[in-house]
């Protein structure tokens, strides 16, 4: 990754809704523990073991956790795009000008197209997805007509830079 850098994006999960979910069952679930464990009373009308609260509560603190690392992280050069979706690409993963027919921006469902946001991979026939939010997103179209959508949350700045570049390839 050596050239200059024409676009960069770092994108996290802030959809107020999932960290109200999140951190509430969490909480619910420490509330429980202290309750349970530290102070020997039940924890609901059919509490469940120590040792199962603690592993229920631990898998939550750790699914939490997730949610705080997830990164998105988008860098577009002269000689093609740079993706990773930290914690599971710990290298950024390369795609080479060269090898795609179509590189354009596109309003997307998350949910209909591509089952929700994070990584997924392509079950509803419309390629893998790396997103984090929102509706708008890079669409990559390969010669080997495989398809991969990068979420953005800067869709004009990134439109600017491709059409700058001789790369909106629609």
């Amino acid at each position: 990754m050596g050239s200059e850098i024409l676009f960069s994006e770092k994108q996290r999960f802030k959809q107020w809704w999932l960290w109200l979910i999140l951190l509430s069952i969490t909480g619910l679930l420490l509330f429980g523990v202290v309750k349970q464990v530290v102070y020997g009373e039940h924890f609901g009308d059919k509490p469940m073991s120590n040792s199962g609260l603690l592993i229920l509560t631990s898998i939550f603190l750790l699914f939490t956790f997730l949610f705080v690392v997830y990164r998105l992280d988008t860098i577009i050069k002269k000689e093609g795009i740079y993706v990773r979706f930290f914690p599971f690409h710990i290298k950024f993963k390369y795609y080479s000008w060269n090898i795609l027919t179509k590189s354009y921006i596109r309003k997307y469902s998350a949910v209909n197209e591509y089952g929700g946001w994070g990584l997924t991979f392509g079950i509803y026939g419309n390629g893998p997805a790396f997103n984090v939010s929102g509706d708008m997103g890079l669409q990559l179209e390969f010669a080997n007509n495989k398809k991969l959508l990068i979420g953005t949350n800067k869709p004009d700045e990134l439109k600017l830079i491709l059409n700058e570049m001789g790369q909106l390839k629609q």
